[in-house]
């Protein structure tokens, strides 16, 4: 139902930008045709002072007016085509012929009636403008959701028949939502207690981590009405109607409760309020507006407000005192387990050949939202048609893997030699000194055929579920990230564009840890990120000076370990490089034999 209605009402829409749009040609086309006409009559046009010079003459034959109208036409004496006057007052004009007509001058004056097309014609043209103005403001109400039709919510919103049990992974967190769906199902046993439910639950975490699929999810288990809208759907380009919208969506929620209302994206219109003018003021009132809502109904209504994020410090402090969002849980990238979960959900319609093992996947994709999962083994599944395989094959998910964390793999670019020479030992720059740094993990594969933006790439053993990472492996990361321009460095003499990214995500790890981690000796365990101008003060004028020498250090002394390790091995530098330059590809296998 919710689609055949949106259905009609685009079809609706559409034909109404069509009309409009026919009638803002046909507007353009007379218009055109008037001032083409107009240029075209210029040497037809005869100015009204010559005119009266001409009749007082004589040399006038024939005057032809139309009744209602200022031009008219007419025929002078010795020329064969017509010219056309304007008259400004056309009785006074008329007593004027008359009087010349009466002292012997031969005119011939016809007036005839006005034609009843040109009446309606000049009519419509003259309120034409005034109603495409009104189709023009129709179309944007509707478009900004104004009246029944233009709703971007139905009112017989569906039940939506998600469960836990389609929710891979995030096992504590589903345990801590099952009294929401306690609270929708029984409400009665918690109001006897005296027990008040949270009205709002805040879902953060980073984009593909299940969010809204858990937030159906609540509602496909208390199998109640879920209600979603987007933050940014609130977010109107007339001053009022993002409060409006709020409002009718929580008018809405009344008469379906029980039932969950979820805003996807809430800092589109939950973001700290400003006093500034505007677009900014506009949002602010949609907030106000929102916070209102949230105190006018109470638990007895048995409506729940979820809401989604992936910036919950960009949110105002008043929408998460209590009474409100009561309550923030977090959203993780899945463990191994959860890992496992998706992929087996994923892979339910799709032929797996034998050779698939699942939890090596899971293994090696640490960090993986569930999104990113999905997506990998949908690439997996097109790239297995691509080459006419009968099932998903193991090389299909590592060619997915690579795809989607790498890019597309470019064989037909062309290298010259020396650009692959720089690659080749760029990537074993990486590779060397990666190898000799304790806390950093195995090299997977190395290759120097490109890939989306990259002129190579070495791929290393995903991680173990981590959720702390230590100064020292941070500082080892700063050395492995910096192996490929010391490399360049070291064999080349040389430096190249190539090490940008690197350089990139080097510097921004040395500036965490400098401003947001407090691993710095010299400034402490402070924060300063994040952090207005004027509260940087309280610091010394001087701080980001400071800061910026204590980022440089850690960069320089990243680079000069690089440096180091890849003297010291130099050797396995040159073997792995050559290796590179006769195969292009360098498997985990093939990289440990060579430190063998």
């Amino acid at each position: 139902m919710n689609k055949n209605n949106d259905k009609k009402n685009n079809k609706e829409l559409l034909i109404s930008a069509i009309v409009l749009i026919a009638l803002i040609l046909v507007l353009s086309g007379v218009a055109a045709y008037f001032i083409i006409t107009s240029k075209n009559k210029d040497d037809k046009t005869l100015a009204y002072t010559d005119l009266i010079k001409e009749i007082s003459y004589g040399n006038i034959e024939k005057i032809e007016m139309t009744v209602g109208s200022t031009s008219i036409k007419v025929k002078v004496k010795d020329v064969k085509k017509e010219k056309e006057s304007i008259v400004p007052n056309t009785e006074a004009f008329i007593e004027l012929v008359q009087q010349k007509v009466a002292e012997g001058n031969e005119i011939e004056l016809i007036q005839k009636p006005e034609s009843i097309i040109k009446q309606i014609s000049l009519k419509l043209f003259a309120v034409l403008p005034t109603i495409i103005m009104i189709a023009l403001f129709i179309m944007i109400f509707k478009m900004q959701g104004l009246g029944e039709k233009g709703q971007v919510y139905d009112d017989t919103e569906r039940k939506t028949k998600i469960k836990f049990k389609d929710v891979a992974g995030l096992e504590e967190e589903k345990e801590e939502l099952i009294e929401i769906v306690d609270f929708l199902k029984r409400p009665e046993k918690f109001t006897k207690m005296g027990a008040k439910v949270p009205k709002g639950v805040l879902l953060y975490g980073k984009p593909g981590t299940g969010k809204t699929l858990i937030a159906k999810a609540i509602a496909g288990e208390a199998d109640v009405p879920f209600i979603s809208m987007s933050g940014s759907e609130f977010i109107e380009m007339f001053a009022g109607l993002g409060a409006s919208r709020v409002r009718k969506l929580f008018d809405k929620a009344r008469k379906l409760a029980p039932c969950i209302v979820f805003i996807d994206e809430i800092d589109a219109i939950g973001a700290r309020r400003t006093s500034n003018s505007g677009a900014e003021t506009e949002n602010n009132q949609t907030l106000n507006q929102l916070l209102v809502e949230m105190d006018g109904f109470s638990s007895e209504e048995t409506i729940i407000v979820l809401a989604a994020t992936n910036r919950p410090e960009m949110l105002d402090k008043a929408l998460l005192r209590p009474g409100r969002f009561d309550r923030q849980i977090t959203i993780p990238a899945p463990d191994l387990k959860g890992r496992l979960d998706i992929l087996k959900i994923h892979s339910e319609d799709k032929r797996l050949s034998d050779d698939v093992n699942l939890e090596s996947v899971a293994e090696d994709t640490a960090g993986f939202t569930g999104a990113e999962l999905a997506n990998i083994l949908n690439e997996a599944a097109i790239i297995a048609t691509i080459n006419k395989h009968d099932e998903i094959e193991n090389s299909d998910i590592e060619e997915a893997v690579k795809k989607v964390t790498v890019g597309l793999e470019k064989k037909t670019r062309v290298y010259s030699e020396k650009d692959k020479k720089l690659t080749a030992y760029h990537e074993a720059g990486h590779a060397v000194v990666s190898r000799y740094l304790p806390t950093q993990t195995d090299i997977k594969e190395i290759s120097i055929i490109p890939r989306g933006v990259a002129g190579g790439y070495t791929m290393y053993k995903s991680d173990e579920d981590k959720y702390y990472i230590s100064k020292t492996e941070m500082k080892e990361k700063l050395v492995a990230l910096l192996g490929g321009r010391a490399a360049e460095k070291l064999v080349l003499d040389d430096i190249s564009t190539g090490a940008s990214n690197d350089i990139e995500v080097a510097t921004k790890i040395a500036r965490e840890m400098v401003t947001k981690y407090g691993m710095s000796d010299n400034l402490g365990p402070i924060d300063f990120q994040g952090k207005e101008q004027n509260d940087m003060f309280v610091f010394g004028e001087n701080i980001g000076d400071k800061i910026g020498a204590e980022v440089k250090s850690l960069i320089d002394e990243a680079y000069v370990n690089a440096q180091k390790l890849l003297i010291e091995h130099r050797d396995k530098l040159d073997v792995i490089a050559q290796t590179l330059l006769k195969q292009e590809k360098i498997n985990e296998q093939e990289f440990n034999r060579i430190f063998e």
